[in-house]
Formats: C-alpha cells, sequence, structure tokens
C-alpha cells in the first residue's frame, strides 16, 4: 500500500519513540520492590518534639506571641500554668484580689524567638558532626567552645525587664468614724525560676523578689533572658475594713509603665490662695533657649493633677497610684478620665527666667482648710523632664497648701467690738486671688479685697488699669531719654532704656497692688493695714485688738499704701507681704536719674535709708 507523505512522517516518528524507550531501558535497568521488604512500619522519630493534642495547652501567652521555630525550643512557648495571667509588652493588666489570696502573671521577652541561644544547625536522628568525623581528638574542645556560644548568646538575648502596678481599690473602714489606720499595702513577688512560677508568701525567699507596695504603687526591675513570673499578694485585713482590692500590674522591656518619685523636693510650689481658692504651678518645662521648643511645650500642657482635703483619709495609702487617686481624690484635673470645674489649667512664663510653666488655679475650695496638691503625668513629658518612653504615668511627691481664713479677722470674742460680734460673715475674707494680669503679667497672688465690690476679674481689672495709667506717665518722661544715642552719650554701658522700662514695671507693679494676707495671720514680717476702717461685714477692731497685734497710730498702719484700694474696694483691715527689696535694687540699678539715684532702698552701701513700702527680706 502506498503511504502519503503525511502518514510516512507520523511513522517515521514512531519507529524512533520506541527506538529511544529500548535504549533507556537497556542503559538504565529499574528497580523493583516487593511489598514483603517492609514488614514492619519504620518509627517517624523527632527529637524532643512535643505536639500536644488540644492546641490551647500549646500557650496560655497573649496570641501575638506566636515564636518561630515552636516546636524546636520548648523555653519558647513559656507554657502558663493554669491560673496564671499572660502580660503584653507595655499594656495594663487589671485584676481584683481578695484579701489572703494571689494573682499570677507571666511575662515573655516580645522578639525574642530563642535562635539567638544556638550556636549551630538542628540536629535530627542520623545526622552527623562533620568536624568530629574529621578531627576526633577536637571534639572535647568543640564542646567548650559551643557552650561558651551559648553563654554569650544568652547574654546577648538577654533585657531589662521593668516591672510596675498601681492599687486602683482598696478595703475601705467599715466605720471611718472609730478608723484611724489606712489599709494594708499589696505585696509584689516576681521570680525568674521554672521551679517557682507562682511567687507568693509561701514560696522560698531565695526563689523570688518582693516589693511591698508604697503609698498604691510597686516597681522593680530586673534583667534577665527567660520569662519571668510575677505574683500580687493580698494581705488580710482587719475587722475594720471591708471589700477587695483592684489593681493594674504592667511589665515592659522599655520603661516603667507606671512610676513615682518620692524625692524631697516637690514639683509642684504653692503660690498663694485665698478663703476658697488657691494657686501652684509647676517648675521650669524646660530651661531650653529654642523658642520652637518653648512654643511645643506652651501648646500642650504635660502635667495633670489631683487635689484633696487633708482632713479626708480616702486616699490614705494611694498617693503614689495614678488609678487611685482617679477614683478617689475629691479634685481631678486630667486629660483621659475624670474631670472637674474646680480648677483650671494653662501655661505662662510668669516668673524668673520666663520660662514655660504650667499653673493650675483651684476655686470653690473650703476656708482654713489643709490640702494636698499631687502632680502627675500621663505619658510623655516635654522639654527637660523627659521621664518615659512608654504612654504609661508618673506620680510626683505631694505638695500641702492652705486656704486663708473664711472670716475677715481673729474670730475670738476680744477682738471684735462685742456688738458687731453676731454679724461675722464666715463665707469670705477680704483677701482675693488675682491671675492672669494683661499689664502687670508678673502678678498672681492675693490682694486686698471685697465681696461687695465685685468677682475676682472685675478686682484683677481695677488695679490692673490703675497700673498701667501710672506707667503711661513713667513712658513719657522714659521718652525724653536718649536711649537711641551713641555709647559715648548713653546714661549707662551695662544696661539700656529696656532694661530700666522692665524694671520699673515690676516695681511698680508690685507696690501699686498689695499682697494681702488674713489679719489673723500672726507672721511678724507682715505689716498691717486699714486698721482703723471697718471690715466688709461692718465689723471693727476694738482697742485690745488693735494692741495685741502691735498696730500703732500712724499711716503706714491705719491706710493701704495705695489711698485708692481704700476709697474703692474699701477691703477693710489686712497684712501686707511687702515687695522684695531685690526689685528696687533692679530698679536703681537699670533707670537713669531721677528714677535711679532718687529712689533709696533698704539695706545696701550708700542708702539714706528703708524706702517705705518695701520689705528688708529678699525676693
Amino acid at each position: 500500500m502506498h503511504l502519503s507523505p503525511l502518514q510516512s512522517r507520523l511513522a517515521a516518528s514512531l519507529v524512533a519513540s520506541c527506538l529511544l524507550l529500548l535504549l533507556y531501558l537497556v542503559l538504565f535497568p529499574p528497580n523493583f520492590a516487593l511489598a514483603a521488604e517492609f514488614e514492619t512500619a519504620l518509627p517517624v522519630v523527632f527529637d524532643n518534639l512535643d505536639f500536644p493534642t488540644e492546641p490551647e495547652a500549646r500557650s496560655r501567652l497573649d496570641p501575638t506571641y506566636e515564636p518561630e521555630f515552636t516546636p524546636f525550643d520548648r523555653s519558647i512557648i513559656g507554657r502558663a500554668p493554669a491560673g496564671v495571667t499572660a502580660l503584653t509588652n507595655n499594656e495594663a493588666m487589671p485584676m481584683n484580689v481578695d484579701e489572703g489570696t494571689t494573682q499570677f502573671f507571666v511575662f515573655a521577652l516580645p522578639a525574642v524567638s530563642g535562635r539567638g541561644t544556638e550556636t549551630g544547625g538542628l540536629e535530627l536522628r542520623g545526622e552527623h558532626d562533620v568536624s568530629r568525623e574529621r578531627d576526633p581528638g577536637a571534639g572535647a574542645g568543640a564542646a567548650e567552645h559551643q557552650e561558651e556560644e551559648q553563654k554569650l548568646a544568652r547574654r546577648q538575648s538577654s533585657r531589662t525587664v521593668y516591672i510596675s502596678a498601681n492599687t486602683c481599690q482598696q478595703p475601705q473602714p467599715i466605720d471611718p468614724s472609730k478608723t484611724t489606720m489606712d489599709p494594708p499595702q499589696l505585696t509584689l513577688f516576681v521570680s525568674t525560676s521554672a521551679e517557682n512560677q507562682s511567687p507568693g508568701p509561701l514560696k522560698d525567699e531565695k526563689s523570688q523578689a518582693m516589693v511591698v507596695f508604697m503609698e498604691g504603687a510597686a516597681v522593680y526591675n530586673l534583667t534577665t533572658d527567660r520569662e519571668v513570673y510575677i505574683g500580687v499578694h493580698a494581705p488580710n485585713v482587719s475587722e475594720v475594713f471591708s471589700g477587695t482590692y483592684n489593681f493594674r500590674v504592667a511589665a515592659s522591656v522599655d520603661n516603667y509603665y507606671y512610676n513615682y518619685n518620692e524625692k524631697d523636693e516637690a514639683d509642684l510650689i504653692w503660690v498663694d490662695s485665698d478663703s476658697q481658692g488657691a494657686l501652684l504651678i509647676t517648675h521650669d518645662l524646660t530651661d531650653s533657649a529654642n523658642p520652637a521648643v518653648d512654643q511645643q511645650v506652651m501648646s500642650t500642657p504635660p502635667y495633670v493633677l489631683f487635689a484633696h482635703n487633708k482632713k479626708d483619709p480616702a486616699i490614705n495609702g494611694l498617693k503614689y497610684s495614678f488609678c487611685g487617686l482617679q477614683n478617689y481624690a475629691q479634685i481631678a484635673a486630667i486629660k483621659n478620665g475624670r474631670q472637674t470645674s474646680m480648677v483650671r489649667t494653662g501655661t505662662t512664663t510668669r516668673g524668673q527666667g520666663n520660662h514655660p510653666k504650667q499653673q493650675f488655679f483651684f476655686s470653690g475650695l473650703n476656708s482654713s482648710a489643709e490640702y494636698i496638691g499631687i502632680l502627675a503625668s500621663e505619658g510623655n513629658l516635654l522639654g527637660k523632664r523627659q521621664l518615659s518612653t512608654v504612654r504609661g504615668t508618673t506620680v510626683f511627691k505631694a505638695t500641702n497648701f492652705t486656704t486663708k481664713s473664711g472670716k475677715p479677722f481673729i474670730s475670738h470674742p476680744h477682738i471684735l467690738s462685742s456688738r458687731l460680734y453676731s454679724q461675722v460673715r464666715p463665707d469670705h475674707g477680704n483677701c482675693a486671688l488675682i491671675v492672669d494680669l494683661a499689664f502687670c503679667d508678673q502678678i498672681a497672688y492675693s490682694v486686698p479685697s471685697n465681696p461687695n465690690f465685685g468677682n475676682a476679674t472685675k478686682l484683677a481689672q481695677f488695679y490692673d488699669d490703675y497700673a498701667a495709667s501710672v506707667y503711661a506717665n513713667f513712658n513719657k518722661s522714659l521718652a525724653q531719654i536718649a536711649c537711641e544715642a551713641p555709647s559715648s552719650q548713653r546714661y549707662s554701658l551695662a544696661r539700656t532704656c529696656d532694661d530700666c522700662a522692665a524694671a520699673y514695671k515690676d516695681w511698680l507693679c508690685s507696690v501699686t497692688i498689695p499682697r494681702c494676707e488674713d489679719f489673723s495671720n500672726a507672721a511678724p514680717y507682715l505689716q498691717p493695714r486699714a486698721v482703723s476702717q471697718p471690715f466688709p461685714d461692718g465689723t471693727v477692731l476694738d482697742a485690745q485688738a488693735l494692741a495685741s497685734a502691735g498696730v500703732r497710730n500712724t499711716t503706714a498702719f491705719n491706710s493701704s499704701r495705695n489711698p485708692l484700694i481704700d476709697e474703692v474696694v474699701q477691703p477693710g483691715p489686712y497684712k501686707e507681704l511687702l515687695p522684695c527689696d531685690d526689685l528696687c535694687y533692679k530698679l536703681v540699678q537699670s533707670c537713669p536719674r531721677p528714677w535711679g539715684s532718687g529712689v533709696r532702698c533698704p539695706g545696701g552701701s550708700g542708702s539714706r535709708g528703708t524706702m517705705p513700702g518695701m520689705s528688708r527680706r529678699r525676693g
């Protein structure tokens, strides 16, 4: 049969393929195995590999903690025993704890997989150490070298762990009138021993560290390359208390999440107060000369504040606990959480150096009362007080402050005219706190007042406007001085007209706006004023009161420094804290005649006496 061209090509290809297959079988004969050769199944071997049947049993740590090569290092998994709670880096864990019991926690170092402790490859069954085959005598040296590398790897993988806790709630007295003691403090226990995974009061002291909470706070740090086990124990409370403890605990490899500062100097300064308010201010927030840094600090006040009447024991035992103060403090000025209208805060550059400071102005306080103010920070601080790298909190040492008397005088019958004693109004004194004046921007203290005159804003406006009007006359006189003249014609090579203007303004505001104290204040450095005038409620001082206060019949005693105060405000008797003599010295040193040489300051070389109304004390 005759094939077509296409069929001829197909036949040729088929024959060629068969020849190639035959040649392959001749050159590479196949090996076939019988099923009988494997009568028993070979066991699958994994050296020390442990796969639990229940997924929940692998780890009780946070789900975000998933180490690599989990099957190859049992220490990485960090299995937590039953009843143990895992902590995540920089996350606070709230928990209740009943008296006489302990709550347990475990913290695994973040971002640690365990590979840093392995110096060689994973050795499964059947693998050989090639180096030992090449040099059998080097086995001991290689083992020592491997051990040293393992120790070095462990040191390199070690981290500093910061553990901190705050008591947020504590048992309260059943009958506060019969209880003078404070609730006992919690105790923090820390262990890194695998044999002590539940540290507490019944465990071996050598295998754990113990820290008793201080005023509701505890901090502890250690350096380790393994898991950290934590216990928080609540003591047995006496029969006079009831309730449970609530606390927050946190662990971090960055810094303390909760911290407190118990140094001797408080970071909060009490400036002044009146019968219903108080002004407190921080130290300089920054000493930077960079205006951008100052602006950043001024735009975001870094501190929060708690205040509490000292007669109320609610915060006793919690003065270093941020969450405890949040729950129990009577007054709280905080960013996140409970706030109050009794305090307003802001930043100011008032004071020496004109550096940014944060101020707190209270209102609605009790008269003649003792308070404590507790400064705290939520997270990072700017400027020179960079305390924390994590979003935690820091509580500072408390500052004591008091309010002035609600009565405008010593409340004893012999001080008053007996016919007027029944007219005493105990709600207001005759000193009022003023702040944030437009012209006298360095003034922030109590001034002579009268409850019938008006509110603090109206009172501040009266004093500020008067000082500004007097300064306007001085400014016209200063314009006649050759301030821009060449150096050979100026009045001073050390000071300028700007220095003189600033010094005169500070001095003028201090002497035209007296700093007021209660007439009942017996401090020897205070100057009695307007003693012959009636108090705002109409009462007057009798002769015996004047004699006991050492009052003489002089103008300094019978009137205010500024006669306009007696005419317009009519505060009645009060005592004045005189301006500091440094203001006078600065004026003399900075200004030309007649303001310089014509002024006599207290003490000092060449002075002809004490300038009336100036204190010899340095301000």
